[in-house]
C-alpha cells in the first residue's frame, strides 16, 4: 500500500467527468454522429463537465450544443468507469430524460455531424462505430429499468 507521502509527491491522477444523455422515443434513441478519433463514430448526446457546473447543467448544455434539443433529466442510470485504449480514464455520469423544442436554427458543435434517432439493433450492428462501449452499456441499463433519483446528486456550494 502506498504512504501517505507518495500521494503529495506523485502527479495527482484525474479522470475525466463526463454526462451522456439517454433519450429513448418510440423505442429508438437520440444519438449523435460526430467526427472523432479519425473517423465517424456514434455516440449519445455526450460531454466534459465543465468548471462550475453541475451534472445537471452539464448534460441539458451538452444535449442542447450537440443536437438543438432542449433535454429534460428524469433519472440517473448510472456511473460508469471507463479506460480509453489511450490511457485516459473516464467517469460517465448517464442520465435518462426527455427532450422538448428542438430549435432549427441552432448550430451543432463542430464536430457533430448530425443528431439522429436509432434502435438498439441498429446500435448493435452498428458496434463498431460507436464512440466507447459505454453507449451501448448505457442503452441496455436503460432498457433494464436502472434509474436512480436525481436526488443522489448533491452541489455544495463554495466556500
Amino acid at each position: 500500500m502506498p504512504s501517505a507521502d507518495q500521494y503529495t509527491t506523485a502527479r495527482p491522477w484525474t479522470p475525466r467527468a463526463t454526462v451522456a444523455a439517454v433519450v429513448e422515443r418510440d423505442g429508438r434513441f437520440l444519438m449523435v454522429e460526430e467526427q472523432v478519433d479519425g473517423g465517424l463514430r456514434l455516440n449519445q448526446p455526450a460531454g466534459h463537465l465543465e468548471d462550475g457546473e453541475s451534472l445537471l447543467q452539464a448534460v441539458i448544455r451538452e444535449t442542447l450544443e450537440e443536437t438543438a434539443w432542449h433535454f429534460r433529466p428524469e433519472a440517473l442510470v448510472g456511473i460508469y468507469r471507463w479506460r480509453h485504449p489511450g490511457g485516459e480514464t473516464f467517469l460517465r455520469f448517464a442520465f435518462a430524460g426527455t427532450v422538448h423544442d428542438q430549435d432549427g436554427t441552432r448550430s451543432l458543435d463542430p464536430d457533430i455531424l448530425r443528431s439522429l434517432w436509432l434502435d438498439r439493433d441498429t446500435l448493435v450492428t452498428e458496434r463498431a462505430r460507436l464512440r466507447s462501449p459505454l453507449v451501448l452499456r448505457c442503452v441496455d441499463d436503460y432498457l433494464a429499468g436502472r434509474r436512480y433519483p436525481l436526488a443522489l446528486l448533491q452541489d455544495l456550494p463554495s466556500p
